[in-house]
């Protein structure tokens, strides 16, 4: 066997393998530790999420709540620290099921808030509601399962709560009202109303009801007489969330707030649009400290 000798000023290997961490060699040598980037596709915490489907649903909860523009991406989130509460909001490509399902799960993969929130206009079914007046989601009835058959197309109406602690604050927010079911709000303008604020099931589908004497309408009586109001969200934003459980392991909240727009009739119209998604906004804003969760 050969024997050789090689004098080096650092490290020496021959025919094996080594690993060196957090080391340094050398005159002067120096070892620099720099913490780890955070990793790529970590969800960055807020409390509260915002969807909003309509330009004009953004722009009153950008104006009410004095959110700022943040792009991730592609994609155009608003944020603020809101009375406390960090909030971040999204809009959906389109109106629909789908796309608010979609806008969820971009809420979600970015800032993993506590709480959702659908925030916008909608229409009113119910005697009770006016144009105007705010409606607070505690029950969405899905109304457009149906099985088609010879002899007609009946449907199946399929319900889901939002969850006990968004049930709660809803009645903790409501009781702390000045007027029992009111709030004055003032609009851009300085216009200051009364506004109804409901509490109550509402139905969602993919329809745009424009009819009183709609079978969607009929239905939706039949089914639950104290539904208050249609959208065409609620359904896939509660999917999503009911269905995200079984991954994370915990519940995530959600809730739908409707400024009514219309009575979704035949006189339905875009006038009362922006003073209706003004009036959810606002009343967005006054829920912010009950839905925050302190753990």
């Amino acid at each position: 066997m050969i024997v050789t000798q090689q004098h080096v000023d650092g490290i020496l290997n021959y025919r094996g393998t080594m690993t060196v961490r957090d080391s340094a060699v050398g005159s002067n040598a120096k070892v620099v530790r720099t913490a780890p980037s955070p990793k790529a596709g970590a969800a960055e915490h807020v409390q509260v999420g915002v969807i909003t489907i309509l330009p004009l649903e953004t722009q009153a909860v950008r104006l009410a709540l004095g959110l700022r523009s943040e792009r991730v991406g592609d994609l155009t989130f608003y944020r603020a620290a809101v009375d406390g509460v960090s909030v971040a909001a999204t809009s959906a490509l389109e109106p629909g099921q789908r796309s608010a399902m979609a806008a969820y799960n971009n809420l979600v993969s970015v800032f993993d808030p506590e709480i959702a929130v659908l925030v916008g206009i909608g229409g009113g079914v119910h005697e009770s509601v006016a144009i105007g007046d705010v409606v607070l989601a505690t029950e969405m009835v899905y109304y457009d399962l149906r099985k088609v058959t010879p002899s007609g197309t009946p449907r199946r109406g399929e319900t889901r709560p939002v969850p006990a602690a968004v049930g709660h604050a809803v009645n903790a927010f409501l009781t702390d009202l000045d007027q029992p079911s009111r709030l004055a709000i003032e609009d851009p303008e300085g216009t200051s109303r009364s506004v109804a604020v409901h509490a109550g099931p509402i139905g969602s589908g993919e329809a745009v009801i424009a009819d009183e004497d709609a079978a969607e309408i009929a239905f939706l009586a039949s089914f639950n007489d104290k539904i208050l109001a249609v959208d065409m969200e609620a359904g896939g934003l509660g999917q999503a969330c009911h269905e995200r459980s079984a991954a994370s392991g915990r519940q995530h909240r959600w809730m739908v707030v409707r400024g009514i727009s219309d009575h979704a009739d035949r006189n339905k119209s875009d006038a009362p649009q922006r003073v209706a998604a003004w009036h959810a906004a606002q009343v967005l804003r006054r829920l912010l400290p009950y839905l925050k969760n302190d753990r």
